[in-house]
């Protein structure tokens, strides 16, 4: 679950991102998995769901850092939190994301999905439309 005050809102990345309502500092606690809040789900029961249902499972759940027969999804906005190379969250912890320097409110929170994820990192296509109106506004 996420830390820190954020909002959703169209990204230069790929459809909607995490934003950062104000100010983060260097080392601040911005993401914790937090099983109370985040749920969590057998691998089996995915494959049992409706495909709809399943795709987007499969698409926004991610490695339980404890139970390798298990997925989570995140209970708040950091499910749409996207992939950078260079990110500005780490999460070598698979409990916690930490800012890996100061990010000002208004900029895009990011991880590197490779931190999480068991095998190779796989990009999806776009699930959501966001209007490019949005981004050339900006």
């Amino acid at each position: 679950m996420m830390m820190v005050r954020c909002y959703l809102a169209p990204s230069r990345i790929e459809g909607l991102g995490v934003f950062a309502h104000t100010d983060i500092r260097k080392g601040g606690l911005v993401w914790l998995y937090d099983p109370r809040f985040d749920v969590s789900y057998e691998r089996e029961d995915i494959e049992r769901a409706p495909k709809h249902f399943r795709e987007f499972l499969e698409r926004y759940t991610y490695e339980h850092p404890g139970d390798p027969d298990r997925v989570v999804l995140d209970c708040d906005e950091g499910l749409f939190m996207n992939h950078a190379d260079v990110p500005n969250l780490d999460l070598s912890n698979p409990s916690r994301g930490v800012a890996t320097r100061l990010i000002p409110a208004g900029e895009e929170l990011t991880c590197h999905y490779g931190q999480f994820t068991v095998g190779r990192v796989e990009f999806q296509p776009p699930r959501h439309r966001v209007s490019p109106v949005h981004l050339a506004a900006e």
